[in-house]
């Protein structure tokens, strides 16, 4: 249910008691959000959690099964969807009269008012000049007075000026549609934005504007991103959507403060948990200890039979009361007990990577590869050694996964070579989220090759905090595009490589996961390559592990080399 409301305090949007369903599966459940004037909210949590579902819900495109949500009365509502809804054959200049439908609605009702306090009594007067100033209030508000300059200023900083007006929409790519898109929204100016991932096809320069837009964004927004720096710098707080209770849970502050809060709930959960084992053992060993003793008690000499059997029956009554007070506390841990932390994600390769020491692991001379007329790869070379932390950087469409997949063999050079060392095992991470057999289980794909036995591969799976035992049995079909990411980061450690491959190794990862994977891809000890566009993941490549990393960008054919850091 979508209603508006008076504002009483400064709330825009109000999201109560959201609950969503389809079929068996719950979405949401109970989720409910204030969003105030001046707050840039970051929706967070992993791939399939219901974000964009609450979005939808929000901008009232879809009903929820329970709860509300009101927008404060005069309040403009804008929502950027991840799929632009216009239609192929409209023109920008379409769109662009479209999106200014409510400035020229405000114009003519100012217009109109205007005409009609020319000849107005005066009883009617104050009426009259109060609507004014609600339309012209508005008019200011949203910048209206400015629309045209904004328009252009807007299409420019996003990349898409040069696009004739009378462009059809669908002769668009995917990037200029989604920044077409962002462009007509930010210049209605609403005093609400819901924004689901709006850094899509942004490139870095592009993204540090759109983080001071939103920074300074004298409205409310409600943004999904999966960007860690954009909601470091746009957002002023977090709400969580958990995994598995599919409830909200806020958190005042950017990304950073949202990530130390987890840090510390971990820290927190582990001293929790060790203090519950320990609690454990000493009750069970008071039960053990105490049942010996009230069967073992010797009584003090005494000829007196009758203060003997008081003495054993008062030690017997002590004994026991300790006994039911343990077995008691015991039971209502054992009911709910504090599960155990899962394992910090970690590399272990079955071969030391230190012995491998100032060796040559892998040798790319002079690839090339042309798909139809475009050449990708023109005359390529690249060396990997044992402490090499190489980073991959290039447009879309450059050719990075090209190259990466030359280097594991999975496609052949249209020239050149490959050499790899026979003590290599490389561990490869694809772009895409895990193209498995949609009808074989999570543990089925999970095992698939894998020595030894079922149970100890359980075990690790589980103690990786990756997927619960419950999940073990869902078909790879129905799993999410997050939860099909997390089964290839968990069929990547299982494999215990020593050379380690990542095409976008951040696509479609929660962010717990992301952080764990990022301190494991630091600590491994062996080389890694890695593409990616993520800007967080960029910056702290290769810090922690102690190695130069070394930075290529790939670009019209050729690798380029950048710089060491």
């Amino acid at each position: 249910m979508f209603t508006t409301q008076t504002p009483a305090t400064l709330a825009q949007l109000t999201i109560q008691q959201i609950h969503k369903s389809y079929g068996l599966k719950t979405v949401l459940h109970n989720v409910s959000l204030i969003l105030n004037a001046g707050e840039r909210i970051g929706l967070v949590g992993a791939n399939g959690v219901g974000k964009s579902t609450l979005l939808k819900i929000a901008a009232g495109e879809l009903a929820p099964d329970e709860g509300t949500v009101m927008l404060a009365r005069g309040r403009t509502l804008g929502y950027l969807a991840q799929v632009m809804p216009f239609r192929a054959q409209d023109t920008l200049d379409d769109l662009i009269a479209a999106a200014l439908d409510d400035f020229h609605a405000l114009e003519a009702d100012m217009r109109q008012l205007e005409a009609q306090m020319e000849t107005a009594a005066d009883d009617d007067l104050p009426a009259l000049l109060d609507a004014y100033g609600e339309v012209t209030d508005a008019y200011t508000r949203r910048g209206g007075y400015t629309i045209d300059t904004r328009l252009d200023e807007l299409l420019t900083r996003l990349g898409v000026a040069h696009i004739d007006r009378d462009q059809a929409f669908g002769a668009l790519s995917g990037g200029e549609k989604a920044r077409v898109g962002l462009a007509l929204l930010l210049v209605r100016a609403p005093d609400v934005l819901l924004l689901d991932e709006p850094t899509n096809h942004l490139d870095h320069e592009t993204l540090d504007w759109l983080e001071t837009y939103l920074a300074d964004y004298p409205g409310a927004a409600l943004i999904v991103s999966h960007d860690r720096q954009f909601l470091d710098r746009a957002v002023n707080a977090i709400v969580e959507i958990d995994e598995h209770t599919r409830t909200a849970r806020r958190f005042n502050g950017n990304y950073s403060t949202y990530a130390a809060a987890k840090a510390m709930e971990r820290v927190t959960w582990e001293r929790d948990y060790e203090q519950q084992q320990e609690e454990i053992k000493t009750l069970r060993y008071e039960i053990k200890v105490g049942a010996r003793q009230n069967s073992n008690y010797r009584a003090h000499a005494d000829n007196d039979k009758f203060v003997r059997n008081i003495k054993i029956a008062t030690h017997q009554s002590t004994v026991s009361k300790r006994i039911r007070d343990a077995e008691q506390r015991l039971a209502r841990i054992e009911a709910d007990p504090i599960p155990q932390p899962p394992d910090p994600l970690r590399f272990r390769p079955a071969f030391d990577p230190a012995r491998l020491k100032g060796q040559h692991l892998l040798i790319a001379s002079n690839l090339s590869k042309t798909y139809g007329e475009r050449c990708l790869l023109d005359d390529v070379s690249l060396t990997i050694e044992a402490d090499s932390r190489i980073l991959l950087t290039g447009p879309n469409g450059s050719g990075k996964t090209t190259l990466l997949r030359l280097l594991l063999g999975l496609e052949a050079p249209d020239a050149g070579t490959v050499w790899t060392h026979a003590a290599v095992k490389i561990g490869y991470l694809a772009q895409e989220a895990g193209r498995f057999d949609p009808e074989r289980s999570l543990f089925e794909v999970y095992r698939d090759g894998l020595p030894g036995d079922d149970q100890a591969w359980k075990s690790e799976l589980i103690q990786s905090g990756l997927f619960r035992y419950d999940d073990f049995a869902t078909a790879v079909g129905v799993l999410s595009s997050g939860q099909r990411r997390k089964l290839q980061i968990a069929r990547l450690i299982a494999e215990r490589a020593n050379l380690l491959v990542l095409d976008e190794p951040t696509n479609d990862v929660s962010f717990d996961v992301l952080e764990g994977l990022e301190a494991a891809i630091r600590a491994f000890p062996g080389p890694v390559i890695a593409s990616s566009h993520d800007r967080r993941f960029m910056a702290d490549f290769g810090r922690a592990a102690g190695e130069a990393r070394s930075i290529y960008a790939l670009g019209d054919g050729r690798l380029r080399y950048v710089t060491a850091t």
